[in-house]
């Protein structure tokens, strides 16, 4: 079950192998620390158990967790000499995630014959939307979830690369027909042709077309599904509805569930907390988006979404960045004073930058 350890009296979280891989292309490659970086990986994947990686404590409740290892493994390529010398170290891991999905190992996630990935639980929150109260999640988001789907696309379309570079023809064999079926039911399950935009998720019900910012990685993923004209729509939503100066909203504030303030007691947090409270480390999808549809003409923008944190790093958590920030103007920062993935994004975007200019 879900772990915290006491500090000084109060209740800490544990490691959580989600923010883990989210975090760690920006807290280490973007600082040329490569070396910490594999230390951790390999420290991640010596506590896999069935394919799949502790989030909290020692949970196995994340359905995303093993998908941005993958993504991980793709911002560590260049530092650890190439696809080949990724594939060698880590193959072993990277099938036996694949294969649990495909399994259905976690009895909470499965891939079902439209080759999406199904992730439901009765009493927690599986993405990274995972708020709990008293009467169960506050995001549940039950079914085929958009970035799940675009990170598992992604980690696919990644180890048939790696296969390919290492020659395991038995591998290449029985994953190469996956991406074209993923790719074919994603787009018909999730594009809302009416709005042109992605649904936030899709269950029994059909889609769920609250405007989120989850959608934004299936368009700065390395391995993406959208066309140029997709992805143009979605990054115009999300600006228009979600990009705040301190990073994205959790939900448009013209939802009715929208809440532009955290505060309050624990559960009135949590109910906030990604119901339109802003989170900085989704900027770094919606920069690395921008940039690959416009080169170097996003400069200014970029620059200008860098720029908004330099008071911060002197004011709040110094030297450092906050977890959240209010939905609502002027966004004050909230939650915890310095967080790994919120540092992470920022120094990533000011690579992206340094390599356009």
């Amino acid at each position: 079950g879900d772990k915290t350890e006491a500090v000084a009296g109060y209740p800490w979280f544990g490691r959580w192998g989600r923010d883990t891989f989210i975090a760690l292309p920006g807290i280490t490659l973007a600082q040329d620390d490569a070396r910490t970086c594999r230390e951790v990986i390999d420290t991640m994947v010596a506590q896999m158990k069935d394919g799949l990686f502790p989030n909290m404590g020692d949970a196995y409740n994340s359905v995303d967790a093993p998908l941005w290892f993958f993504w991980t493994l793709q911002a560590f390529e260049p530092y650890a000499g190439g696809a080949k010398k990724i594939w060698t170290a880590y193959k072993e891991p990277i099938k036996a995630i694949l294969e649990a999905y495909r399994n259905g190992t976690n009895p909470y996630v499965r891939v079902d014959d439209n080759a999406l990935v199904w992730a439901s639980h009765p009493r927690y929150a599986m993405t990274w939307m995972d708020a709990v109260v008293a009467d169960g999640p506050v995001t549940g988001r039950d079914g085929y979830q958009v970035e799940i789907n675009a990170l598992w696309y992604n980690a696919v379309c990644y180890a048939l690369k790696l296969a390919e570079k290492g020659r395991d023809k038995a591998f290449v064999a029985r994953w190469e027909d996956m991406p074209e079926k993923i790719k074919a039911s994603f787009l018909d399950r999730f594009w809302y042709a009416k709005e042109e935009f992605l649904a936030d998720y899709v269950d029994e019900n059909g889609q769920n077309t609250y405007i989120r910012p989850n959608q934004i990685i299936a368009c700065s993923l390395p391995y993406g599904m959208l066309n140029d004209s997709m992805k143009l729509c979605v990054i115009e939503k999300v600006r228009r509805h979600l990009l705040t100066p301190k990073g994205l909203r959790t939900l448009s504030p013209r939802n009715p569930l929208y809440k532009g303030h955290y505060g309050g007691d624990q559960a009135t947090r949590d109910r906030a907390y990604h119901q339109g409270t802003v989170w900085p480390w989704l900027l770094e999808h919606y920069v690395r988006a921008n940039f690959d549809m416009q080169g170097a003409a996003f400069l200014p923008e970029a620059k200008d979404i860098l720029r908004n944190f330099e008071e911060d790093i002197s004011v709040s958590g110094i030297a450092s960045i906050n977890e959240i920030y209010d939905g609502d103007p002027p966004h004050h920062p909230r939650g915890a004073v310095s967080q790994a993935w919120s540092v992470g994004a920022v120094l990533r975007i000011e690579r992206m930058i340094e390599e356009f200019e």
